[in-house]
């Protein structure tokens, strides 16, 4: 088995038995035809495009709704460059599964509402409101794929903002 078939099966959470070798990435739904290594390089590109855009994005951090609307497309670059790995219907439906679902809805609201106040509002104080509740929502939708994660954050900040002696 090649590195890059335990990669998927790593990511999409599938036993050896369950898929055949040669199915390695073929959730493409009929949208395009990518093979294993373009997908690859395509989920490469995605994410440092992505990551790009979140650290340019801060050069402009005093003009909020530039700040907002680079940071929030490098975001959604990339969390969906995962999609490229995986395929679509498994990402989403890795992201609708009841362990996050709330967390991905939170992540998706505070991104729409983020370009809403940047694009339609232009409020640059909702704009940053709504890019912090949209980090801490990544945040917390990103130690949903961590085992026990959000419990021990949740423990962590019950005994850090705990003010009973």
């Amino acid at each position: 088995m090649d590195a890059l078939t335990r990669l998927h099966r790593a990511l999409a959470g599938g036993d050896d038995e369950e898929q055949p070798e040669e199915s390695i990435l073929g959730d493409n739904e009929g949208l395009c035809a990518l093979s294993p290594v373009q997908r690859v390089y395509v989920f490469a590109a995605c994410l440092v495009s992505g990551l790009a855009l979140m650290i340019l994005s801060l050069l402009v951090f005093v003009r909020p709704i530039k700040f907002a609307v680079m940071f929030t497309f490098g975001n959604i670059l990339a969390v969906g460059s995962t999609a490229f790995l995986m395929g679509p219907n498994q990402q989403l439906r890795m992201m609708l599964d009841p362990v996050r679902v709330y967390a991905t809805a939170i992540y998706v609201g505070f991104v729409v509402l983020a370009l809403i106040f940047a694009l339609w509002i232009h409020s640059k104080l909702l704009t940053l409101i709504a890019i912090i509740c949209e980090i801490c929502a990544l945040f917390w939708y990103s130690l949903s794929y961590i085992p026990f994660a959000r419990r021990m954050v949740s423990d962590l900040m019950v005994k850090l903002c705990d003010t009973e002696l």
